[in-house]
């Protein structure tokens, strides 16, 4: 029996290393993955719950990124401060409405917390399963679901990545806090 459970790992092993090979698939180790979280976001996002952010407010598009979001919601008819400046020693606007580096979520959800302000944050969905979520925020947030997938635009060192045609492989929400939405879940 001990020989059988042992040939079977062996073998699950051997059929692992076979497909990896045959799809020349990359580790996701330290060596082999590098994180990259610069995604930009797309006018669409935006203007798909432009309904919900308040017009007579002063919006702090606090990630300035590529620089487009808040030129999108100018566009839109805001009034927005987007400058690049450091999020987490500067206080500005009325009202924050971003899409924060994910990998920097823990963070800026503390400062947000800090700060004490209305905000709208684009943040993966799974977020909302995190313990640091819950302790920070839990019955005081508010959720739009977007209709569909909202496709990012992807930058690796300031630049779209080869191949990259802005399908992301994650979900997310508008989380909401002090934005006395109609009800705790908006679907679009």
């Amino acid at each position: 029996m001990e020989n059988t459970f042992v040939d079977n790992v062996s073998e699950i092993k051997l059929y692992k290393i076979f497909i990896i090979s045959k799809r020349k698939m990359a580790t996701f180790t330290n060596k082999g993955f590098i994180k990259h979280d610069d995604y930009m976001t797309p006018k669409s996002a935006w203007d798909d719950i432009k309904q919900y952010i308040p017009k007579d407010k002063l919006i702090w598009e606090a990630f300035y990124g590529n620089g487009d979001s808040g030129s999108h919601l100018k566009e839109l008819g805001f009034n927005v401060i987007h400058e690049e400046v450091d999020f987490f020693e500067n206080d500005l606007g009325d009202i924050i409405v971003s899409n924060p580096p994910f990998s920097k979520v823990p963070q800026v959800l503390a400062r947000m917390v800090e700060l004490d302000k209305p905000f709208i944050m684009i943040m993966p969905s799974s977020k909302i399963n995190t313990q640091y979520f819950k302790k920070l925020f839990k019955n005081k947030i508010q959720l739009i679901i977007p209709k569909k997938r909202i496709h990012f635009e992807k930058l690796v060192d300031g630049k779209k990545p080869e191949g990259w045609r802005n399908a992301c492989n994650f979900d997310c929400f508008y989380y909401c806090y002090k934005m006395n939405l109609p009800s705790d879940i908006t679907w679009l």
